[in-house]
C-alpha cells in the first residue's frame, strides 16, 4: 500500500512537471512572437513614451487655452511638434544642396578657390602642421590636391552619404515617435496608473508612485539639461555661422547638436569654423564672431545647473553620468533610459541603507 501512494506521487509530480513546463514553454512562444512582433516599434514607441512626458506640461498649457478640449489640444501639439522638427531639418537640408551645388558648380568651372591659411593654424594641437600643409597645397593647386588624397575623398564621401542618410531615417522615425506622443498626451491618465501598476506590482503602492514620478522627473530634466541645451548651442551656432555666410552652415549646425548631446564642446566644431572665418571676413567681424563662438561653446557651463536635476533629490552627478553612459551604450535613446534606470538604481539603494540605518537604530534603542 505504502509502495502504490508512492507511485501515484511519484507519478503525479512527473505529471505536474511535464505540465508546468508544457505551459512555461508555451508562455516563452508567445513572449517571443510578441517581442518580433512589436520589436521594430519598441524605438519609436519608447521615444514617443519620452517626448509625451517631456512635453506634457506645455501639452496642459495648450489644453487650457483651447478651453480644456483634450482632442483639440493633443491636436494641436502634434501639429506644432511636427512643425518645429521638419522646419528646421528642410532649412537645414536645403543649406547643405545649397552649399553643394555652388561647390560643384565653382569647381567644375574651374573658379573654385580655397583661402590660404593663416600661420597660426601651425600651433594648432595635435593636426596643426598636416592640416597646414593640406590647406595650403589645395590654396594653390586644388585639382591636385584632389587627386592626390583621392580615396580618402571617396571614403569621407561615402560615411558623409550614410549620415545624411541615417538623419534622414531619424528624422522619419521623430515624425513617427510625434505622432505617438500626441496619442500618448490625449490618454495620459489612463498611461500613468498604467505606469503605476508596474511599479507598484514590484513594490508597494506608495513606493511605485514615489518611483513614477522620479521617472517622470528624470526624463523632464534630462531632456531640459541634455537635450534642451544641445538644441539651443545649435542653434545658436547656426545663427552665427548663417550671419557670416559660413558654407554649409546647416551641416556644421547638425555636427554641434551630435557634440552637444554627448557632452563635447561645439568648440571642436566651431574652432575650425572660427579660423575659416579669420582667413575670410574683416578683424572687427572675426572678432566678434569669436567671442559669440566661445560664449556659445561655454554656455552650458551655467545652463546646465539652472536646468539639469532641477526639482530631483537625485544628484545631478548622477543624472548626468546615467545620461552619458546610456548614450555609450544604446546610441541617443539611452541617454533618457541610462539616466532613468541610474536614478531608479540610486533611490533603491539610498532607501535599502536608510532601512538598514533605521532598524539598527530601533535595535540599539
Amino acid at each position: 500500500m505504502p509502495e502504490t501512494t508512492s507511485d501515484q506521487s511519484n507519478t503525479e509530480f512527473t505529471q505536474n512537471t511535464i505540465e508546468a513546463a508544457i505551459r512555461l514553454g508555451l508562455l516563452l512562444l508567445l513572449a517571443s512572437w510578441c517581442f518580433m512582433i512589436i520589436r521594430p516599434f519598441i524605438e519609436p514607441v519608447m521615444w514617443g513614451v519620452i517626448i509625451a512626458v517631456a512635453i506634457y506640461p506645455l501639452f496642459l498649457k495648450i489644453k487650457s487655452a483651447v478651453g480644456g478640449r483634450n482632442k483639440l489640444a493633443a491636436f494641436l501639439y502634434t501639429v506644432i511638434a511636427l512643425a518645429l522638427l521638419i522646419t528646421p531639418a528642410m532649412m537645414i537640408s536645403d543649406s547643405i544642396i545649397q552649399t553643394s551645388q555652388v561647390l560643384s558648380d565653382k569647381y567644375e568651372q574651374g573658379q573654385l578657390q580655397i583661402p590660404p591659411p593663416q600661420d597660426n593654424v601651425k600651433e594648432w594641437p595635435l593636426v596643426g602642421e598636416k592640416l597646414y600643409g593640406v590647406w595650403s597645397q589645395a590654396s594653390t593647386n586644388l585639382q591636385g590636391t584632389i587627386e592626390k588624397y583621392e580615396p580618402q575623398l571617396k571614403k569621407a564621401g561615402e560615411k558623409i552619404i550614410a549620415v545624411a542618410a541615417g538623419a534622414g531615417g531619424g528624422i522619419l522615425q521623430f515624425v513617427i515617435s510625434i505622432i505617438i506622443s500626441g496619442i500618448l498626451v490625449a490618454n495620459a491618465s489612463g498611461a500613468y496608473n498604467v505606469t503605476v501598476k508596474v511599479f507598484s506590482r514590484l513594490m508597494d503602492h506608495q513606493q511605485g508612485k514615489a518611483f513614477t514620478h522620479l521617472s517622470r522627473d528624470t526624463i523632464r530634466s534630462i531632456a531640459q539639461g541634455v537635450i534642451g541645451i544641445a538644441i539651443i548651442q545649435a542653434l545658436l551656432s547656426g545663427l552665427g555661422m548663417y550671419v557670416m555666410n559660413v558654407p554649409a552652415w546647416g551641416l556644421w549646425s547638425l555636427f554641434i547638436l551630435v557634440l552637444a548631446i554627448a557632452q563635447l564642446p561645439p568648440l571642436l566644431v566651431l574652432g575650425f569654423v572660427i579660423a575659416y572665418v579669420w582667413s575670410v571676413a574683416d578683424t572687427t567681424p572675426a572678432v566678434i564672431f569669436t567671442i559669440y563662438a566661445l560664449i556659445v561653446s561655454g554656455s552650458d557651463s551655467f545652463l546646465k545647473p539652472l536646468l539639469l536635476g532641477r526639482g530631483l533629490d537625485t544628484p545631478m552627478l548622477v543624472i548626468l553620468l546615467g545620461a552619458i553612459g546610456g548614450m555609450l551604450m544604446s546610441g541617443i535613446i539611452g541617454l533618457f533610459i541610462g539616466a532613468v534606470i541610474l536614478a531608479l538604481g540610486y533611490e533603491l539603494f539610498m532607501a535599502w541603507l536608510e532601512r538598514g540605518a533605521a532598524e539598527a537604530e530601533s535595535q540599539s534603542t
